[in-house]
């Protein structure tokens, strides 16, 4: 039989109908709220391969290795085979008339059900494809488009990785009646990270996929299994929804009314049918499962079901390094939940306890021990060595972009942003609690503080779906080599920038002064083996890495530092590819650690040339880089946009042989506006979207498109929906986004890609 339908599946199914099948088919026996399915089982998969005779070139083409760089043209390939192959009659034949049987003016859900998904112990969520709102006349080519995804770069270098055989990997495909939601979400039946008896439940209007995908931010309520009691309840502002086009069928984003924005999503009637379903289906399981849920017309219909991956049966420890550390911390002040004392914004989920440290100058960075916290007015960049020792992070200002936002994720340490009065209330060395959670400072050490690396790795890795598919690639940018995994763990397609002058501050002293105290040999490791950190973690995905570009204040502060120049602006003086041409022997160390890595086999790393003008700039730094032994026709390297001289001269940076160009917004903005980022008084007038800066942008694509170098954004303004929409319009490669913007920015990227090729066909 082509399809098998869900009374016919259990929980034993699953090297016949794969992990979400065979749950849909417990729960169904189960008689819980299901959705009428049918699934085109395994072995069709398997008939299909062989009967057109495709399956030996296609295993032919994915025996790779997972670090082979030809892997990514594996996948397409072997999703090319798949996607042009006929189906066969009968089996066309087959899906059709079971479609017909849930009803032929139906729309479905299809969804991907391999047989290494949702076990018991590795969900491998998302690994291959869904659709949803699908018509009889699509059903067919959203099957096969199914069993393509099984062979996605993501999933061969994956399955590789964990030592998965591809010819031993099958997929089923599940065809489900959709549920025409009017609202939806996803409920965990027990804390997904401590295994507490306490059912979460996140719920938004419309369609389930714009919760599971990050899309919008849900209402979130948290109910104590025991009594019932709804212990916590947070509102979310929800400016979209996903719903079904009554002229179309597919499915579309809409704005949610004014009036529903802010009201509550579900009512206490529909949190107790939840909760009580929660109840019947973890004990059913005999294990905590993750859900997806949704509500038509009053009525709730459970969509999938699969075990919380994440727990893992240890209980919570507090890290209070202030304590651990050998502190001098009170006892007494270790209490089950202390007086909040201050507030601000959760900028990193987590918390963590410790002894304050009020850094005002940079010189008292050195106070800061493993384990305390950080009390700034606002984080720089010359204090990322002293943040990846903090338990935790509290500045005075900024919001959840700030610097010290963005480093606190990519590290995983808790913070809490914009108190605007934290260095003047707190003391320095008082033992408080930070909690990004809540953006909440409480007196004391907190009993079951917690800030386990392996959590702050996995609060990066999404939900289903995993990555959508899009032409344009998103990256992610990377401050600091030690948040590679959690970078790398956000599904993106590598890494648009990684700074080399945090490598270098890290160091605490300027190059010269290193290699002079040490020798050029350490130097050169030490900047292979920040390099290399990342580059194993995404490996073989780019990733692109920009020469020094230190600001000579930052400079000043390090050992050496005090011959460096006092500007009035650095940020306008000497940096960038300035320093590097003017002190060419300094420079062609740093490239031969780029030539050292080229060496060790790292041909996923890039090199790019920070702050150039024109291209002289680029000349000179070329031939630097061919005297160290680079070769600049075999290797992948490119200069950043930064100033309106760059991308006004970009015809003759292109004919100088770079493979890419890169705006740096965050410059390319106060250099076209004549606004110094870094003062107060002219902050509300840094706008990345200003006509000036987008015609910049727009005409160095366009001049790039023509001369077959690829562009890319690794400004902060990546990271906005904004602009995201005005760059792929405009045709740019690659966008880069902050590490906890990444997933948003993928899937803006595919609503605007699927409207123009929408508008294209119109």
């Amino acid at each position: 039989m082509a399809v098998l339908w869900l009374d016919d599946i259990g929980g034993d199914d699953l090297d016949t109908v794969g992990g979400k099948a065979a749950s849909l088919g417990e729960m169904w026996a189960a008689d819980l709220p299901v959705p009428p399915a049918f699934v085109v089982p395994t072995a069709t998969y398997r008939s299909f391969i062989e009967e057109t005779g495709i399956d030996e070139e296609l295993f032919d083409i994915v025996d790779l290795r997972a670090d082979d760089p030809d892997l990514g043209d594996a996948a397409e390939a072997a999703q090319e085979l798949i996607t042009e192959t006929s189906m066969p009659e009968s089996i066309e034949e087959e899906i059709l008339d079971a479609f017909d049987t849930i009803g032929s003016d139906a729309s479905v859900a299809v969804r991907s059900s391999a047989t290494l998904e949702d076990l018991d112990d590795a969900s491998f969520a998302g690994q291959q494809e869904t659709f949803l709102n699908v018509t009889r006349e699509r059903v067919v080519d959203c099957v096969r488009e199914c069993w393509a995804s099984l062979f996605t770069h993501r999933a061969l270098y994956y399955r590789s990785e964990q030592g998965f055989n591809h010819h031993e990997v099958d997929i089923a495909v599940v065809v489900q009646r959709m549920v025409d939601a009017d609202k939806s979400g996803v409920m965990f039946t027990s804390n997904p990270s401590t295994g507490a008896p306490e059912i979460t439940i996140e719920s938004a209007w419309g369609l389930g996929e714009a919760v599971v995908s990050g899309s919008v931010t849900p209402d979130n309520y948290v109910i104590d299994r025991a009594t019932g009691e709804l212990k916590a309840t947070t509102i979310a502002e929800k400016k979209t929804m996903l719903v079904r086009d009554d002229e179309t069928g597919e499915t579309v984003e809409r704005e949610v009314p004014d009036d529903k924005r802010n009201r509550r999503v579900l009512s206490d009637e529909e949190l107790t049918e939840l909760h009580e379903t929660g109840e019947m289906i973890e004990d059913y399981y005999g294990q905590p499962q993750d859900v997806e849920w949704a509500i038509y017309d009053g009525d709730v219909y459970l969509l999938q079901s699969r075990p919380i991956t994440t727990i893992d049966g240890s209980e919570s420890t507090a890290v209070q390094g202030g304590v651990s550390d050998g502190g001098t911390a009170d006892d007494s002040s270790d209490t089950e939940g202390g007086e909040v004392i201050l507030s601000g914004l959760g900028a990193t989920p987590g918390s963590a306890s410790g002894n304050s440290k009020i850094v005002r100058k940079l010189d008292q960075l050195d106070k800061v021990e493993e384990g305390d916290i950080i009390l700034t007015e606002m984080t720089t960049p010359d204090m990322v060595p002293a943040m990846k020792r903090a338990a935790g992070i509290v500045t005075d200002e900024g919001g959840t972009t700030s610097h010290a936002a963005i480093v606190s994720r990519e590290l995983g340490v808790p913070a809490v942003v914009g108190t605007e009065t934290g260095t003047e209330e707190l003391e320095d060395g008082q033992l408080i609690t930070v909690d990004g959670d809540k953006g909440t400072i409480t007196a004391g050490a907190v009993t079951g503080t917690h800030n386990d690396e392996e959590d702050a790795v996995e609060q990066m890795r999404p939900d289903t779906p995993v990555k959508p598919m899009t032409a344009t690639e998103v990256k992610v940018n990377v401050s600091i080599s030690s948040a590679a995994e959690r970078a790398a763990a956000t599904g993106a397609d590598g890494v648009g920038l990684l700074r080399v002058e945090h490598m270098i501050l890290s160091l605490g002293k300027t190059p010269e002064q290193f290699i002079e105290d040490n020798s050029t040999g350490e130097y050169i490791e030490a900047l292979v083996d920040g390099v290399r950190t990342v580059a194993d973690e995404f490996y073989p995905r780019p990733v692109r890495v920009r020469t020094l570009d230190a600001p000579t204040d930052e400079f000043r502060q390090l050992e050496g530092g005090e011959s460096e120049p006092v500007e009035h602006n650095p940020m306008l003086g000497y940096r960038g590819i300035r320093r590097s041409l003017d002190t060419p022997e300094t420079f062609k160390h740093e490239l031969d650690a780029f030539r050292k890595l080229y060496e060790l086999g790292y041909d996923n790393v890039e090199l790019m040339l920070p702050l150039v003008n024109d291209a002289e700039d680029v000349l000179r730094a070329k031939r630097l880089m061919e005297e160290v032994g680079i070769d600049t026709n075999k290797r992948t390297w490119g200069a950043m946009i930064e100033t309106p001289a760059a991308a006004l001269s970009v015809e003759g940076i292109a004919e100088a042989g770079v493979d890419f160009v890169s705006f740096g917004t965050n410059d390319l903005v106060q250099y076209t506006l004549a606004i110094d980022r870094n003062n107060e008084r002219v902050a509300d007038r840094y706008d990345a979207m200003h006509p000036a800066v987008l015609d910049l942008i727009a005409r160095t694509i366009e001049v790039c498109r023509e001369h077959d170098v690829d562009t890319s954004i690794c400004g902060q303004a990546g990271s906005d929906p904004e602009m995201v929409r005005y760059l792929v319009e405009e045709g740019i490669t690659s966008i880069s986004a902050n590490i906890d913007a990444v997933r948003d920015v993928q899937h803006e990227v595919k609503r605007v890609e699927q409207r123009l090729l929408l508008e294209s066909v119109r």
